[in-house]
């Protein structure tokens, strides 16, 4: 194997892009507009006056952006790992015509990955440059919120192929969406901190991977200080997740490809 026919792969994703990356580009910069100024703004304004504005120690909008582009890392890679990846497979044929040339099947699916990759990178510069005319960054360390939150998505987007490479039908995506990314999106420190919820959503929140990838976020665009153990554990379980995903994902891949 070469890392050729990924390339090809990836070429492909981008070639196909280059129709619609306009549209996606200002929806990419619009909705964390939109976003930082109902909520972080809006909301943030009728929250009581005085020392009670601020959440775990700073404004409402430093605290709410950072954990909205890990959120918004978490959506873009489940909705880039299903429904296009399903398609490839079973109505549009694509991945059939690709390995019917010299690519192969673990080319296809890394191939895939780096567009993954390249796609949540899109959407997470646009957001952090968002981020920065709201005044949300308060560091030149706050860039490493950028990489931060491409590997949050990896976490949740490997899984996700490896999940989609095992689906017949699309009827199992409804319910990813309803059970895992809408509830993760509003429970895993977004909005408050996690201590607020009963215990059972806290246990929910920490075992799966935004909570973590968000208190990294926060913390470098806060620049705050986060214990080295504490850091190295939210590290762990987002390489992890990704790590797990990818071998999976390779695995659902060339048992489905290889029928």
């Amino acid at each position: 194997m070469s890392l050729g026919g990924a390339a090809v792969v990836l070429e492909r994703d981008l070639l196909n892009y280059r129709r619609t990356w306009r549209g996606s580009l200002i929806v990419s910069f619009i909705s964390p507009v939109l976003f930082l100024a109902a909520m972080g703004l809006g909301l943030g304004s009728l929250i009581s006056h005085g020392q009670h504005r601020l959440v775990e120690g700073v404004p409402y909008l430093d605290y709410l952006a950072p954990g909205l582009l890990a959120a918004t890392a978490m959506q873009t890679a489940a909705l880039e790992s299903m429904y296009p990846i399903l398609a490839k497979m079973m109505w549009d044929k694509i991945y059939d015509s690709i390995l019917a040339t010299p690519v192969q099947v673990r080319e296809v699916f890394l191939g895939e990955i780096a567009w993954l990759v390249v796609r949540v990178a899109i959407v997470t510069v646009a957001f952090f440059a968002v981020m920065v005319l709201f005044s949300a960054v308060h560091s030149p360390l706050g860039l490493l919120a950028v990489p931060l939150t491409i590997l949050t998505g990896l976490a949740f987007g490997a899984p996700f192929f490896a999940y989609t490479a095992n689906q017949r039908n699309d009827t199992g995506f409804a319910a990813l969406n309803r059970f895992v990314v809408i509830p993760l999106f509003l429970l895993a420190g977004t909005f408050f901190p996690i201590a607020n919820l009963p215990l059972v959503f806290q246990v929910f929140a920490w075992v799966t991977p935004l909570a973590h990838g968000v208190a990294l976020v926060r913390a470098a665009t806060l620049a705050s200080p986060i214990a080295p153990l504490a850091a190295a554990v939210h590290l762990t379980v987002l390489l992890g997740y990704s790590g797990v995903g990818i071998g999976l994902g390779l695995r659902g891949f060339e048992r489905r490809l290889g029928e």
